[in-house]
């Protein structure tokens, strides 16, 4: 039976350079002849690569992040190894030697097919690592910063438990997330009313914006100044400013003559509910600065429940340690052994909202 090859050219065919009339190419050349026109592959002996000294940072397509060896060397060869484009079933293989901290050895096998011929190419490449201070290292030595936070509250002055609460989120939200050189911070430290950061990153300020008023209510306001030109495009400086709210969840506050419980945050002011009985609604910002803390979380205790009925329970008060009656908040389960009481208008009063884990 003929080769497909052999069905595709007529019986007088032949090599148009040797004359060879036997398994031919598309193009009239004999495999000898073809082979010794067309290679598979190319590959440079030498590959290059820069590394910042400072964060160990490689510089991958114009950019800089933290690579494991066998990955980025995976990635040179990607952007090195020129193929046939007629080349088809490409398959490349690789092991990698690591020679030293700035010497790495390749054997590369690259097989396909052109034209049917099954090609097979072998390569030992290095790939040699030469120091480079990058971008984001040197703006950083630079003191360079695309943002600014502000850390303030509404008409008072953020304690130092409260400043280290919104600058610990900080914290976690870059440890929990995948590394970015321009990720960094430039500078902070206290100001009048409150604290301030430079970060390197308006993103970085952006996102972190989102995940304090999410945890902790509050309004952002961002403004931008431009602060010089490149190439005919203006460079601005971001300014986001965080206010957090005089209140936290869980706060008793007194509204418009009503206690109320600090429920949650949504973006236009807190979600609320009534201590007396049950009504959830939603405040606006400018509705709540006429709200005034009669009850903060920190006032607030977990109780044991001695005795209850159906409508009050006994419980020790935490101040003096003697009984006293509460009548039970108006999401009472029946089952909770324990309470959630603050000392409201000169009584303590069980307070809703409460959910006690259940012991398994």
């Amino acid at each position: 039976m003929l080769s497909q090859r052999s069905r595709d050219m007529s019986n007088d065919a032949f090599c148009i350079v040797c004359g060879e009339t036997t398994n031919l190419s598309s193009n009239r050349l004999c495999e000898v002849c073809f082979r010794k026109r067309v290679n598979l592959s190319k590959m440079p002996k030498v590959i290059q690569q820069f590394r910042c000294p400072k964060c160990e940072c490689y510089e991958i397509r114009g950019r800089w992040s933290k690579m494991d060896h066998e990955p980025l060397a995976d990635l040179r060869i990607r952007d090195n190894l020129e193929v046939d484009e007629r080349a088809e079933d490409v398959d490349v293989d690789f092991g990698l030697q690591v020679i030293d901290d700035r010497t790495n050895r390749v054997q590369i096998d690259v097989s396909g097919t052109i034209d049917s011929f099954l090609f097979q190419d072998t390569y030992e490449v290095l790939i040699q690592t030469s120091n480079a201070i990058c971008t984001p290292c040197t703006r950083k030595d630079g003191a360079y910063f695309e943002a600014i936070v502000q850390l303030r509250s509404a008409g008072r002055k953020l304690s130092k438990n409260e400043l280290k609460e919104l600058r610990e989120t900080l914290d976690e939200m870059l440890g929990g997330m995948e590394a970015d050189p321009m990720f960094f911070i430039t500078k902070e430290g206290i100001v009048t009313g409150g604290w301030d950061l430079q970060l390197g990153s308006k993103s970085m300020a952006r996102s972190w914006g989102r995940i304090l008023t999410k945890k902790f209510g509050g309004t952002i306001k961002e403004t931008s100044t431009v602060v010089g030109m490149r190439d005919g495009i203006e460079i601005t400086r971001l300014t986001v400013s965080y206010r957090k709210p005089a209140y936290a969840v869980g706060d008793v506050v007194k509204l418009n003559n009503h206690l109320w419980l600090i429920d949650s945050w949504q973006k236009d002011g807190p979600i609320i509910r009534r201590l007396s009985f049950f009504q959830r609604s939603g405040a606006s910002w400018r509705d709540m600065e006429k709200a005034r803390i009669i009850c903060s979380t920190s006032e607030q205790y977990i109780v044991d429940i001695m005795n209850r009925d159906s409508s009050a329970a006994e419980v020790m008060t935490p101040h003096d340690y003697t009984m006293t009656t509460v009548a039970l908040p108006y999401d009472d389960d029946v089952k909770s052994t324990k309470l959630r009481i603050g000392y409201i208008d000169d009584i303590w009063v069980a307070l809703p909202g409460f959910t006690q884990e259940v012991e398994i």
